[in-house]
């Protein structure tokens, strides 16, 4: 009929203007610049779980516009991403929004666009973000034909009868619909993962010998990653290390007892653990080695005034987690002590001695109230009123007291369901992400303990909060899974 005619020369002619209006993957990264630097990683550097949870939401990202630019890829999935933002913009309609305890906005969106310059728009939008910059990607007919392309456009349900093409708003209703599950994400990935482990498994050997070798040879207590970089980029950092050592063993012998990490940048961090910097060369991990005996010298000045302010809050331990708090280097964390410690001398508040004993505190530089962990430990903004800190401490010592006690019981059952759980499914390894906590953790547990789960044997699980593979054959899976 004419009408059907008409509607296809129609979906010809916005087809031109679409193809007309596409963005090369440069175009691509230009457009999501602004997007790029309110979510980036190493602006979270002292939000350990919005630095997670962003880190891992641009991977599974990265790879959906990777799969985009691929040419004939036809099979796509929506994706569910989430990232916290780091400035407040006005609330979008579409997107779910919460806001972390850290002031920062989490961002919750799906991805279903077949093109690259759709999926931008989308993205922005999603974020609150301008889009008027990527109007600049494109040519003059570009901008001619964009009153024509953003108007919502409806196809009548007659063209798809007619040529038996699949209706996208039909698929896309579906999929969100039909909400993913646990046994549905592992049928469809069970056989990507199998594939990837297996290929990593020689990697995985080679690492575990290096790091055995390295620990032997040095007597070093441990040797960790602060990120989940990959095990072939982990072995390259190993052989680092130890070329280091074969060049220089000299500037070696006072690490013993020592934990070793790799991460960002190069020192020593609060917890005593000595840093590598990753992207550092030889030269500046030998000054990190050479000026050791200097750091300890400042750590135990920094141990004596950690007891000070303990004695000045009626015996309150003044601890670091790492867990809780961003990686510091020992150099910062003294003078957030020494500020903190300053501050409360001359303040001269009426603690009676030891009446705080066996509470325990971390002390923070970017809140401005105290508060009360779920673990139990007092969470201390450097910046507090001593008054109002005397106050909230007394109000809550009794209930911190039960927080710690409830923390070693929990520690214990997750200790417990994690050595069950790897047992009863044949795991090679079941680990969690920092940003998940102990009760998520026990949660996932206890539900997974209630399924049949073959395709679990011999894999590493990670507990997450989304579904990925990840490029060594670690399957992820969300702690609060379906």
């Amino acid at each position: 009929s004419c009408c059907f005619v008409r509607l296809c020369l129609d979906k010809i002619l916005l087809q031109c203007v679409l193809q007309s209006r596409t963005l090369s993957g440069a175009d691509a990264i230009n457009a999501l610049r602004p997007f790029y630097f309110a979510v980036h990683p190493d602006f979270f550097g002292q939000h350990p779980k919005e630095r997670e949870v962003n880190e891992n939401s641009l991977k599974r990202l990265n790879g959906y516009l990777e799969n985009l630019q691929k040419p004939g890829f036809r099979s796509f999935k929506p994706t569910q991403l989430t990232f916290y933002v780091r400035e407040r913009e006005p609330n979008s309609s579409n997107v779910q929004e919460s806001f972390s305890a850290s002031g920062f906005r989490a961002v919750s969106f799906t991805l279903h666009t077949r093109d690259l310059l759709s999926t931008v728009l989308d993205i922005l939008n999603s974020c609150s973000l301008s889009t008027e910059h990527v109007q600049n990607l494109n040519s003059q007919p570009h901008r001619e034909a964009k009153n024509t392309v953003n108007r919502p456009i409806k196809w009548d349900k007659t063209y798809y009868s007619f040529t038996g093409f699949k209706d996208p708003e039909e698929e896309l209703e579906q999929a969100q619909r039909v909400e993913t599950t646990l046994m549905s994400w592992l049928d469809d990935n069970e056989a990507s993962a199998v594939k990837k482990l297996k290929k990593s498994l020689p990697l995985r050997k080679e690492l575990e010998r290096l790091k055995i070798e390295l620990s032997h040879e040095l007597q070093l207590s441990d040797i960790r990653w602060q990120r989940s970089w990959g095990i072939a980029h982990r072995c390259s950092q190993l052989h680092s290390l130890g070329r280091l050592v074969q060049q220089r063993p000299e500037i070696l012998k006072n690490v013993k007892g020592r934990t070793v990490v790799f991460t960002d940048r190069s020192g020593m961090s609060a917890a005593g653990h000595i840093m590598l910097g990753t992207m550092d060369v030889h030269h500046h991990w030998t000054k990190i080695f050479e000026r050791l005996p200097n750091y300890y010298k400042l750590q135990k000045r920094l141990l004596l005034l950690e007891d000070r302010i303990s004695q000045l809050l009626g015996g309150i331990q003044v601890v670091y987690i790492e867990e809780l708090q961003p990686l510091l280097t020992l150099e910062e964390y003294y003078e957030t002590l020494n500020s903190f410690y300053n501050k409360l001398r001359d303040s001269r508040l009426p603690f009676h001695p030891r009446s705080l004993r066996g509470l325990q505190m971390i002390l923070e530089s970017d809140r401005y109230a105290p508060s009360l962990h779920e673990f139990g430990h007092f969470m201390i903004p450097t910046v507090c009123d001593p008054a109002a800190l005397q106050w909230f401490i007394f109000a809550k010592a009794q209930e911190a007291r039960e927080n710690l006690k409830r923390k070693e019981e929990m520690m214990i059952t997750e200790k417990e369901l994690i050595d069950t759980s790897t047992e009863r499914f044949s795991l090679d390894r079941l680990y969690k992400e920092p940003s998940v906590s102990s009760a998520q953790m026990i949660d996932c547990c206890k539900r997974l303990l209630e399924e049949s789960l073959p395709y679990l044997q011999g894999m590493h699980l990670c507990i997450s909060h989304f579904y990925s593979v990840l490029q060594d054959g670690d399957l992820c899976i969300p702690w609060n899974w379906k």
